[in-house]
C-alpha cells in the first residue's frame, strides 16, 4: 500500500493516465470485446444507484430477458448471484471484462453495470459498448479525490457521452441540464411530478419505503420502456421486489424497528432519517462517516443531521483506514450545536478501538468506536415503538483499518445475533 502510495506520486499524471486507458484495452482484448454482444446499461449518479441497478434487472427479467449485473452489493449472471466483496461500487477493468465474458458465455441479452466517477476517472468504463446511460441524482461527494464539484459532475457526464443509445434523466436534479446535453437515440425523464415517467402518471406500490425508492423505480421504468418492455410487466417486477440488502433493509420489525442503510452522504442521510422517523417513539441512530482520509468535510454535516433527527445517537467506528478513528467521530461530534457537556469521561487505554468512549449520560450522544457494542447500545435502548437506524455500512462485507488491514463485517447479521443475545 506504502509502495502504490510513493509510485503514484512520483509517476508523471500522463502515465498514470496511459496506465488506467491500457487496462481496459488490454481486458477488451483478452476477453474478445464482449460488450459488443450485449445491450450494456449504465448508471451513474451520488445515490441510488445499488437499487437502480436491481430494479432494473428485476424488470428485465420479468420481461425474460437473461441478465447480469454488477452493483456495490452483489455479482449477478442470470441465477447465479455472490455477495461483491471488493469493497469497489465499480470493480476493476480485468474484472468487467471477465464478467462481461462469463454474461456472454451465460447467453445472457443485458448486462446492467453500476458505474461510479472514480471508475470512469480510472477508464473502467473504456471498451465496454454502453447503449444505455441511466443519471439518479448528484450532490457533493469524492471533491477530495476530483478536486472540485465540477470535476465529479463531469465525471459522470462522460457516461452520457459514451452511451449514444438511452438517456434516462432524472428531471427533478438540479444538474439535469447538464445530463440532457448529449445526443442519444431515445432519452427519458422522470421524477416524482415532472417528467415523462412521473408518479402522476404512474402510481407505483412499492414494499421499498422512501421516495427516494419511488425515483429509483421510475428510473428502472424508464429503461424497461425503452426497451419495449410493456408498463404492466415493469410494475409487476417492482412490486416483487420485498427489499435491498443493506438499503432501507429492515432486519428486526418488532418490538421495535432496526434499519439498515448505506447513506454516507448528507442529502441521503437527512432523507432517510425523514423517511424512517416515527410519529409517537424514538428514533435511535447510529452513524460514523464514508472512509477514513475521504471527504472530510462532511462529517460536522452529517453530525448537524443526525443532531436534528434523532432522539438518540450513536457515533461509532465505519471504515478509517489510516486515519485516527476516535478524531474522525470527534468532526461527527463537532457538528452538534446543542449537546449538553459529559459529566463524566473514561481514561483511553491502549486499545480504544474496543472501547466505550465518554458515554454522555442522560443526553441523546454517544461515542462508541467499537461498532458492534455501538450496535448492542443502540438495541438495549431501544423501546417498544422506536425505530433503530444504522448507517454507512449497508451490504459492506468488509471493515478497513489501518496498514491495509480488513476484518470481515455484516451489519444486517450482527444486529441479529445481538438482539437475541440481549433479548434472551
Amino acid at each position: 500500500m506504502f509502495l502504490k502510495k510513493i509510485i503514484k506520486k512520483i509517476t508523471p499524471e500522463f502515465l498514470i493516465d496511459w496506465y488506467h486507458c491500457f487496462l481496459p484495452f488490454l481486458g477488451a482484448i483478452i476477453y474478445r470485446f464482449p460488450s459488443r454482444k450485449l445491450k450494456v446499461i449504465g448508471v451513474t449518479g451520488t445515490n441510488g444507484k445499488s437499487t437502480t441497478v436491481s430494479l432494473i434487472t428485476a424488470i428485465l427479467e420479468e420481461a425474460g430477458f437473461k441478465v447480469a449485473s454488477i452493483s456495490s452489493i452483489r455479482f449477478k449472471i442470470e441465477n447465479k448471484k455472490w455477495s461483491n466483496p471488493l469493497k469497489m461500487t465499480m470493480p476493476g477493468r480485468m474484472v468487467i471484462q471477465k464478467f462481461l465474458r462469463q454474461a456472454v458465455d451465460s447467453s445472457c441479452q443485458y448486462a446492467v453495470l453500476e458505474v461510479s466517477s472514480e471508475g470512469i476517472k480510472q477508464h473502467r468504463h473504456s471498451f465496454i459498448n454502453f447503449d444505455t446511460a441511466v443519471f439518479t441524482n448528484l450532490e457533493p461527494e469524492h471533491i477530495e479525490s476530483h478536486g472540485s464539484f465540477e470535476n465529479y459532475r463531469k465525471a459522470k457526464e462522460r457516461l452520457f457521452q459514451v452511451a449514444k443509445g438511452v438517456h434516462v434523466v432524472n428531471a427533478e436534479d438540479k444538474n439535469t441540464e447538464h445530463f440532457l446535453k448529449y445526443t442519444a437515440r431515445k432519452k427519458y425523464t422522470y421524477g416524482l411530478n415532472h417528467g415523462e415517467v412521473n408518479n402522476q402518471n404512474i402510481k407505483l406500490s412499492l414494499r421499498l419505503i422512501g421516495d427516494f425508492n419511488i425515483y429509483n423505480a421510475l428510473a428502472a421504468i424508464c429503461v424497461g420502456l425503452s426497451q419495449g418492455i410493456d408498463l404492466n410487466i415493469c410494475k409487476n417486477a417492482l412490486e416483487k421486489v420485498r427489499e435491498i440488502p443493506g438499503r432501507m433493509q429492515l432486519v428486526i420489525s418488532e418490538p421495535f424497528k432496526f434499519f439498515v442503510d448505506y447513506a454516507v452522504t448528507p442529502e441521503a442521510l437527512e432523507k432517510v432519517y425523514q423517511t424512517v422517523k416515527p410519529k409517537d417513539g424514538r428514533l435511535i441512530c447510529l452513524l460514523g462517516s464514508c472512509g477514513g482520509g475521504r471527504d472530510k468535510w462532511k462529517r460536522p454535516i452529517l453530525g448537524k443531521i443526525a443532531g436534528q433527527y434523532c432522539d438518540e445517537v450513536i457515533l461509532t467506528n465505519e471504515d478509517p483506514y489510516d486515519e485516527n478513528p476516535l478524531k474522525i467521530i470527534e468532526e461527527i461530534e463537532s457538528g452538534f450545536s446543542q449537546i449538553s457537556q459529559p459529566k463524566a469521561d473514561r481514561p483511553l487505554a491502549g486499545n480504544y478501538k474496543l472501547q466505550i468512549i465518554n458515554e454522555i449520560q442522560n443526553s441523546k450522544l454517544w461515542k462508541i468506536l467499537d461498532r458492534r457494542e455501538a450496535i448492542k447500545k443502540a438495541i438495549a435502548s431501544a423501546k417498544p415503538g422506536d425505530v433503530i437506524i444504522s448507517t454507512g455500512k449497508g451490504s459492506e462485507l468488509w471493515m478497513c483499518l489501518a496498514n491495509g488491514k480488513k476484518i470481515p463485517w455484516n451489519e444486517a447479521e450482527t444486529a441479529k445475533q445481538e438482539f437475541i443475545s440481549i433479548r434472551r
